[in-house]
């Protein structure tokens, strides 16, 4: 069983920056594809980002690319979403998921396990 635990988030005004970042216990973190959602209030969670295990794999969603990074640091069993120009659209809940799987999954239905939620809120 994997936990997931995701951190960084806050308050920025637009155009500003955030780190998040979701530390995985409970299994071999290596073995996992990782993905970021997001979930705004009366929403369904969307996909944000997703890299393969060994991280030389991403994809992005059409909105956040150009100003999104995800990356991963296997030794440290964490996966990272660095978001710059932060607009308010971007506030919502996100969620770091993982799946073992040998493809990078762009939907929530692919992932087995999911964190609480760190909350984004960006101010115009």
């Amino acid at each position: 069983q994997v936990q997931l635990v995701e951190s960084g988030g806050g308050l920025v005004q637009a155009g500003g920056s955030l780190n998040l970042s979701c530390a995985a216990s409970g299994g071999t973190f290596s073995n996992y594809v990782m993905g970021w959602f997001h979930q705004a209030p009366g929403k369904e969670r969307g996909f944000v980002a997703a890299i393969s295990w060994s991280g030389s794999r991403t994809r992005y969603a059409d909105s956040v690319k150009g100003r999104f990074t995800i990356s991963r640091d296997n030794a440290k069993n964490t996966v990272y979403l660095q978001m710059n120009s932060l607009k308010p659209e971007d506030t919502a809940v996100y969620y770091c998921a993982a799946v073992n799987a040998g493809v990078v999954l762009t939907t929530t239905k692919g992932y087995d396990y999911w964190g609480q939620g760190t909350q984004v809120t960006v101010s115009s």
